[in-house]
């Protein structure tokens, strides 16, 4: 990718560049409890990163070269922390737009003691266009993203052709992008625009979706989906 790339949203919009404005989420900002308030106090300057500064070096970042996974809307942060808090050997880079999310990912991880964790507030899309790097990334994760159900909605959900190729470029070889969802439409979806996607290798024994890893917590959500008889896809392709 070349330098230009990395510039800003707002650099390119004034060269005349076409910019995706098609959001993937609507900003829904609850009020913050005192315990999400303080955590974004008095924690940010240790765990939250900022899309304003640029390009990041996860080496120097979390002072090792231990292998990165990147998650994108984390939600309220809780498998999120389960996961950093199960794997110390790897470092973990969490997305999320909504700030109450952010301050309770953030209240939890600290709780956890988890220091193997950063996290930002803000569009993953712009995240990954200028603060990420290519074949910087071991894994991306995108668990349940917002499912847009309505037909006409479809042009908002996040996953697409392009972003599946931007996903690409961010992992290493042999990275892997996991994704899950409840929503059959979107899980065929999803296996259509990676099976169309250069550069993949579906590591479904099955040619379409593979069981729930044990690294994939289980949610309370998809706890009560199963009891209820929904279904839950998942998706691992590694890049080649």
């Amino acid at each position: 990718m070349t330098e230009k790339t990395h510039k800003t949203l707002e650099q390119a919009e004034q060269e005349g560049k076409y910019i995706r404005k098609v959001r993937s989420f609507v900003k829904r900002e609850g009020r913050l409890t005192k315990g999400q308030e303080r955590a974004l106090t008095e924690h940010w300057a240790d765990m939250g990163l900022s899309h304003s500064d640029g390009l990041i070096n996860a080496e120097a970042l979390f002072g090792n070269n231990n292998p990165v996974t990147l998650e994108i809307g984390f939600g309220m942060g809780k498998s999120l922390v389960e996961m950093a808090k199960a794997a110390p050997e790897r470092n973990f880079i969490g997305i999320e737009v909504h700030k109450p999310g952010v301050g309770a990912c953030i209240s939890l991880a600290v709780e956890e003691g988890v220091s193997n964790l950063k996290v930002y507030e803000h569009d993953a899309i712009e995240i990954l266009a200028d603060c990420i790097a290519n074949d910087s990334l071991d894994t991306v994760q995108l668990f349940f993203p917002d499912p847009w159900h309505k037909k006409k909605h479809h042009k908002r959900r996040i996953v697409s052709a392009e972003f599946v190729q931007t996903i690409n470029q961010k992992l290493k070889v042999g990275g892997v992008f996991h994704m899950a969802t409840d929503w059959e439409n979107y899980a065929e979806c999803m296996l259509e625009d990676m099976q169309s996607a250069q550069g993949y290798e579906n590591l479904s024994t099955t040619n379409d979706y593979v069981p729930r890893p044990d690294s994939r917590p289980l949610t309370k959500f998809e706890n009560r989906g199963q009891r209820l008889g929904h279904g839950v896809w998942d998706l691992q392709f590694a890049k080649v």
